[in-house]
């Protein structure tokens, strides 16, 4: 986002400590010097306040909705016009703060960036004009090599390396929160694909989201583990936690499908499904619960199979259908299919949204 906006703005980036981009001579960053939540929510209120009094931008620019009262502050301040990139979450968080504080503060950007439709709707849902909404759906890097030989070696190699065996691998990327419904995949649908196949593994990468808007994050991988050991699972589940990108890239080279048991958790909402992208963008297919803003990140049947939420067998058939037509010409066009999400599609869908360019 900041590298498309930086062809035509100057960007100053307020971000949290640690925060790395590249920076150049249209691009500052700027990080908070304290590690805390609350602390640089505080601190973006004071300095996204004074920059933009010296500044003087034309926008001022909110990543989540989290962000927007200081976005919205800084911007009446400096009478710039204020936008908001909404995930999901960052509209429906239950907390009677947010939905003083923060909920007004969306509803008065001059424009409202959702990342899918159900994002879009929940947005109306909460009292943000409709022509105030624009819709752009997150980027991925694409194409990425898929060259056979390569992938071949890397899969082998992280069989090896994990003890994976030789049958079909079934990959599950993401931050283990509850709306991902892992727990539920393998009381209700993982039995039925090991009848299938008792050979297959599922690989689980991501950990805990404990710094998340909510909470239900916390204490999910213990459920998982739980959940595997109370149906003896043990053997064919592997939680790999986070990995480096290479080790990603592996997975997705070994894997026949990704699954996506995404479940509607009250108060929580999968705004998009960008894993869903990144396994496309690697040619793997993913099986989804039709959840949230699922359906815009998974076209049935260019880049995998929806399935009504809940039904565990059409979800273990999609899984199945996968398996058996894992080869690399169904991986090209799936690649094809992320092809559309390019950061190159991104970066202009963001210009047109905030009128850059013009």
């Amino acid at each position: 986002m900041v590298a498309a906006l930086a062809l035509d703005h100057r960007v100053t980036v307020l971000a949290p400590k640690s925060s790395r981009i590249e920076v150049g001579p249209t691009i500052r960053l700027i990080t908070c010097p304290w590690g805390r939540l609350p602390a640089f929510l505080i601190w973006a209120t004071l300095v996204g306040s004074w920059r933009a009094l010296m500044d003087r931008p034309r926008w001022v620019l909110a990543g989540s909705g989290l962000s927007a009262p200081m976005a919205w502050l800084a911007s009446r301040l400096s009478r710039a016009r204020a936008a908001a990139y909404l995930h999901g979450l960052d509209i429906v968080v239950q907390s009677r703060m947010y939905a003083a504080v923060w909920l007004p503060a969306i509803r008065r950007m001059d424009r409202c960036i959702v990342n899918s439709r159900n994002t879009r709707r929940l947005a109306t849902d909460a009292g943000v004009e409709a022509s105030r909404i624009a819709l752009v759906h997150p980027g991925v890097a694409c194409p990425v090599s898929i060259d056979d030989t390569e992938r071949q070696h890397e899969a082998r190699e992280f069989r090896a390396r994990h003890d994976l065996g030789t049958g079909p691998v079934v990959l599950s990327v993401g931050r283990l929160t509850r709306r991902k419904g892992l727990v539920e995949f393998i009381e209700h649908g993982w039995g039925a694909l090991l009848a299938r196949w008792p050979d297959a593994r599922l690989v689980v990468i991501g950990d805990e989201a404990p710094d998340a808007l909510n909470a239900s994050g916390v204490g999910q991988r213990q459920r998982v583990e739980n959940a595997a050991r109370n149906a003896g699972f043990n053997a064919s589940i592997h939680l790999l936690g986070p990995v480096p990108e290479a080790d990603l890239r592996a997975a997705f080279a070994v894997a026949a499908s990704h699954v996506f048991p995404g479940i509607d958790v009250q108060g929580d909402v999968e705004g998009f499904g960008m894993v869903a992208i990144e396994a496309a963008a690697h040619g793997v297919r993913t099986a989804a619960f039709d959840v949230g803003g699922v359906a815009d990140a998974v076209d049935d049947p260019a880049s995998g199979t929806l399935v009504a939420p809940g039904d565990y067998g059409a979800l273990v058939d999609a899984l199945s259908s996968h398996i058996e037509d894992d080869d690399q010409a169904a991986r090209a066009s799936v690649v094809a299919f992320a092809a559309r999400f390019d950061w190159a599609v991104f970066g202009r869908a963001i210009r047109r949204a905030l009128g850059a360019g013009s």
